[in-house]
């Protein structure tokens, strides 16, 4: 076990590495970001913040060097970054699990060859398969790697919509998914310890706009049946990845109860940012606890919860008026700290708990139309 006064380090210094850091100082631990952005949100609170490439070798070695052990948060670091680290420290999740994870065809193809339930796909490489494969429409043309919140996606109802699409992602490697018929998309996030201990947290029922997370719905309004089945197949999952960490599995809900597993992600997820107010340990303090080889905190819900996510839209005509929310007693506000709002861009959410997953949606929803209304009115006064 890493105890409390050691030193941890994340690759990652954005709003999920300033959780991690707020969680690993609670609990008594130093922590080191790398981060080239200098102005990173997890830089004013870390002990040490490394301003470098998350593939520079002096700061690896560094972060190697004065840390007991290292996580990433977010799947789009140097694989070999991780495998640099592992030689001079513990490092969590390893980097076979976050290699997977951030190529979109290796991690279908893994999922379709340990049996998980995938929608059909094509890997592509290069125009000619287009031509030659048969292939169900609509579907997806996806950028196997760097996509995310609906970036490099393009829907594609033909062969020759696909051609175009692939053509104007440079014909880099891609992913040409089947687009099902949806009925719910939902998410388990769970943490898995170096024991093959885990703890799953409840489903989340996710509701997207634009391709970006607008609101959980906790617990998922779904069967228990249905939430087992989910939960059981998320911890399968993290067995044949012989996972240690924080996962996140994202399903999608068929008709007939049929889930599909539509991605993963190696750590803490946005959909999971409930657990900070509604649970008995939050995936940031399991995220802390995996790494350092700690037991596993309860991850119980104390309360039915919704979590909005704000979104830069929001500052478009200057400061959103938060009396709106903060006047709320069973609502929680958590601004991440960003240095400047843009369009689309995740700038914080908040978590409204009630004693009713209805009660606390038609609340949420409430709020989120009043930090929007606010917002055109201060337009249309200006």
């Amino acid at each position: 076990m890493i105890l409390p006064g050691g030193a941890l380090g994340v690759l990652g210094g954005g709003q999920l590495g300033s959780l991690f850091t707020v969680a690993a100082r609670a609990m008594g631990y130093r922590v080191t970001v790398l981060d080239p952005d200098p102005h990173c949100p997890a830089a004013r609170l870390a002990d040490r913040h490394l301003c470098a490439n998350y593939d520079d070798p002096g700061a690896l070695n560094d972060l190697g060097k004065t840390c007991a052990a290292v996580t990433v948060e977010f799947e789009n670091v140097p694989a070999q970054s991780l495998e640099f680290l592992a030689t001079r420290c513990v490092v969590r999740p390893a980097a076979r699990a976050v290699a997977i994870a951030q190529d979109r065809s290796a991690e279908k193809t893994f999922l379709q060859q340990e049996g998980f339930p995938v929608a059909p796909f094509i890997a592509l490489r290069d125009e000619a398969q287009l031509t030659t494969i048969p292939f169900p429409f609509p579907a997806l043309l996806k950028r196997s790697r760097l996509g995310y919140d609906g970036k490099g996606q393009a829907q594609v109802d033909s062969r020759q919509e696909a051609v175009a699409a692939f053509n104007e992602f440079n014909q880099e490697p891609c992913v040409l998914e089947q687009r099902l018929a949806l009925q719910q998309e939902i998410s388990v996030i769970l943490a898995r310890g170096a024991d093959g201990a885990t703890a799953c947290f409840p489903v989340a029922e996710n509701q997207h706009r634009n391709g970006i997370l607008n609101v959980s719905i906790v617990p998922a309004r779904i069967s228990a049946s249905l939430a087992n089945r989910a939960t059981e197949m998320a911890a399968q999952l993290a067995r044949r990845l012989d996972y240690c960490g924080v996962l996140a599995v994202e399903f999608f809900l068929l008709a007939g109860g049929k889930l599909v597993v539509n991605e993963i992600a190696p750590r803490p997820h946005n959909s999971g940012h409930y657990t900070l107010d509604a649970c008995v340990t939050s995936q940031f303090e399991q995220q802390v606890r995996a790494l350092c080889g700690l037991p596993l905190g309860g991850a119980r819900l104390l309360s039915p919860a919704v979590m909005v996510n704000l979104l830069g839209d929001l500052w478009a005509e200057g400061e959103p008026r938060w009396e709106e929310v903060l006047q709320h007693p069973q609502v929680k506000l958590h601004l991440y700290g960003k240095s400047g709002p843009r369009a689309g861009r995740k700038m914080g959410h908040f978590t409204c708990l009630d004693e009713s997953v209805e009660q606390a949606l038609a609340a949420a929803l409430e709020i989120k139309a009043r930090l929007l209304e606010r917002s055109k009115t201060i337009k249309a006064d200006a």
